[in-house]
């Protein structure tokens, strides 16, 4: 017998009609997938021609039999048999595939039209048998453990041109995501939540937590060493300030040489000065200026007052004209830079992106113990799925089943399968008359 997939080879069109001919449309037809309709009603109504012929053919033998066997010779009792076996046999069998989808000949005859009366019965039973053999945690791990997850897709998207499509569809994925959000919502996030998280953390501690640490590290000497350099610089290219404030501030009563030695003296002071803090890592100015330091980051820390005059001056930045511009021109910004780099397939995002599935990838088809940890992760996410959801899984099914028309079902079905069953209607002409000739024969054997 053929399965349902099977169907035979259909007669090429007339040339001269094969330019008129429109396709059948493939209509989708609920759980049995897309099907071209006219083609499924054709070999149907065919193989129903055929399962007939076989018991219009079995009706001639009887009757030819029969009157041969009256008329002529009792040997002629064998193919009078087979008929007669033959034609039981396709009567019955017609039957039998009859009532699986109407009744036969319309009569009320019980547990007949079995799939328009238990539909919901039939939905009900499908749904228990995929969950209890195919939504199973055993299967589902041992299927998942067979399958090898991790391995398949580090095999994937290793692959230079697996790992360009997967960043492509990452791309029109954040393009849709990013296009779709509505800029005023995101707006409003980004003042509402993002910015009054800011303002309600005070930043006093946490921003003299993170000046301990660095100057714990001792990172902060290079800016004290740039300040320092940048203080000598300034003292030196500037003489003539030096000079003239000293003029400015000299008692008017001085003679002029006398401010231009003091002058002189202060510069040649205030620049050694500034030498010597440059130059000398261990000047008391730098450990004046750690020490100052150390007791700020303290006092951000524990002191009310350096922390309060610290949310004040937040305050105050935030509150400034051009930070709010920068805050509501935040997500166009961003928006922007995401659009353009999804865009481009050369951007420096795509190329991050995309070197850095392919060096996950290879990572992964690398370490054993990596791919272990996947596997083991979506095992268990696919076992809590089917061990507490299985039952709304099953419900699509029955549902879905529920919601069908009982006739339109059978109908559905019957096209689906029918054409294959016609095959029990031929073999059950065939084998019954090959059985009724045996018993016949075994019979004459026996009594005569």
């Amino acid at each position: 017998m053929q399965t349902s997939q099977e169907q035979p080879a259909l007669p090429a069109p007339p040339a001269a009609a094969s330019t008129s001919v429109t396709p059948a449309p493939r209509v989708p037809l609920g759980a049995f997938g897309p099907l071209d309709d006219s083609v499924k009603r054709r070999d149907l109504r065919r193989m129903k021609l055929v399962a007939t012929g076989f018991l219009v053919g079995a009706t001639i033998v009887f009757l030819v039999g029969r009157y041969l066997e009256l008329h002529v010779g009792a040997g002629w009792g064998y193919m009078r048999s087979a008929g007669e076996a033959g034609m039981v046999g396709a009567l019955a069998d017609w039957f039998a595939v009859t009532a699986l989808f109407r009744r036969p000949l319309s009569l009320p005859i019980p547990h007949t039209a079995i799939i328009p009366t238990k539909k919901d019965q039939i939905g009900n039973s499908l749904g228990d048998f995929v969950g209890e053999n195919f939504l199973s945690e055993g299967v589902v791990r041992d299927k998942l453990e067979r399958v090898g997850i991790a391995s398949r897709v580090a095999s994937w998207i290793s692959q230079r041109e697996h790992a360009d499509r997967l960043t492509a569809e990452l791309a029109t994925a954040a393009r849709g995501i990013v296009t779709v959000l509505r800029d005023e919502d995101v707006q409003d996030v980004i003042e509402q939540v993002l910015v009054r998280k800011l303002l309600e953390k005070p930043i006093g501690p946490p921003l003299g937590k993170v000046l301990e640490g660095v100057l714990a590290d001792g990172a902060h000497h290079r800016l004290v060493d740039l300040v320092c350099d940048r203080a000598y610089d300034w003292v030196t290219a500037n003489q003539s300030t030096v000079l003239r404030i000293v003029h400015e501030r000299a008692p008017g009563w001085t003679p002029r040489f006398v401010d231009e030695m003091l002058a002189d003296k202060v510069f040649s002071e205030v620049q050694n000065f500034a030498w010597a803090v440059k130059t000398d890592p261990e000047h008391p100015m730098r450990k004046a200026v750690d020490t100052f330091l150390i007791e700020f980051a303290g006092d951000l820390q524990n002191d009310e007052a350096t922390i309060a005059r610290a949310e004040q001056v937040k305050q105050q930045v935030v509150d400034h004209p051009d930070v709010q511009a920068f805050i509501g021109q935040a997500w166009g910004t961003v928006k922007r830079m995401i659009l353009d780099a999804a865009d481009d397939p050369s951007s420096a995002l795509r190329t991050r992106v995309r070197d850095g599935i392919q060096g996950f990838g290879h990572r992964l088809a690398s370490d054993d113990e990596l791919r272990g940890k996947i596997d083991g992760w979506i095992a268990d996410a696919a076992g809590y799925v089917v061990r507490h959801y299985r039952g709304e899984i099953t419900t699509l099914i029955t549902d879905t089943v529920a919601r069908w028309d009982a006739e339109e079902t059978s109908r559905k079905i019957e096209l689906q399968v029918g054409r294959d069953l016609q095959f029990i209607r031929i073999n059950g002409t065939v084998v019954g008359a090959l059985a009724g000739l045996v018993i016949y024969a075994v019979s004459q054997l026996i009594f005569f």
